[in-house]
């Protein structure tokens, strides 16, 4: 089983480390390509083009500035322990043992506008680069052109036959994939909450729900759609009704 979710705005590089065991990303030339783009533009400039604060078009500058090759423990943090928006607190990548942590390794995948498919050990810096951002670089007029089919052909070397395919990413990041072109069936969960009578996604307990989703597949060690199914952290449950072959409606 593989499994692809969004990154993080928000990044914490402070917390200490439960392990210092790390990977390297396979498109860190590709990162720095990126990284050499930003690096020129002002604060002022990535202000605008990311629609953010005048604070935050200076915090990601420096960031920008900063960045640099190679990436240590020193200088950098895995992935799983440097993103920490909703996502990531459903996941509560902290509290996963050493042997879980190998079985997230190998079945979970964020996407990444900077770095662009990344495992949980690899090594980034801060940054801030949405896949939606109209981003130039070279001849590629954004950051889904950059990327082009380099995310999916590298998914499809990573999976193996009849190996199922979880998108557990929001619509931005998962339309960096090619699914005509991915060698996998494609499950998507889809997480609703009753409110005042009726069923509507709520972003910010989806986001969650997302992240409760991939803790509940590791700590059960999911394998099948049928086990899939059997999600009932916080109160989810599978609605056969709502479901169709390719997504699963999952209410509270």
């Amino acid at each position: 089983m593989k499994i692809v979710i969004s990154p993080a705005k928000s990044l914490d590089f402070e917390t200490q480390l439960p392990t210092n065991k790390h990977t390297q990303g396979v498109f860190l030339e590709e990162a720095a390509k990126i990284n050499t783009v930003l690096k020129k533009k002002t604060p002022k400039k990535l202000s605008e083009l990311m629609n953010i604060s005048a604070n935050l078009g200076e915090l990601n500058w420096q960031r920008n500035q900063n960045w640099q090759l190679p990436f240590t423990l020193e200088n950098a943090r895995q992935a799983i322990y440097a993103f920490k928006g909703d996502v990531y607190i459903g996941l509560d990548a902290y509290s996963l043992s050493h042997l879980k942590l190998d079985e997230l390794q190998n079945k979970l995948r964020i996407l990444s506008g900077q770095y662009g498919l990344l495992k949980p050990l690899d090594l980034i810096q801060p940054y801030r680069l949405e896949m939606g951002t109209k981003l130039t670089i070279g001849v590629k007029k954004d950051l889904y052109q950059f990327w082009d089919k380099k995310i999916t052909n590298q998914l499809n070397q990573e999976l193996v036959e009849n190996e199922l395919f979880i998108n557990l990413a929001s619509n931005e990041y998962f339309k960096v994939i090619k699914p005509t072109l991915l060698k996998a069936k494609i499950i998507t969960p889809v997480f609703k909450d009753y409110k005042n009578g009726k069923l509507k996604i709520i972003s910010f307990f989806a986001k969650k729900a997302r992240g409760l989703m991939v803790r509940y597949i590791i700590d059960n060690s999911i394998e099948n759609i049928e086990d899939l199914k059997g999600f009932d952290y916080e109160g989810y449950a599978f609605d056969s009704n709502l479901s169709s072959e390719n997504e699963l409606v999952f209410t509270r």
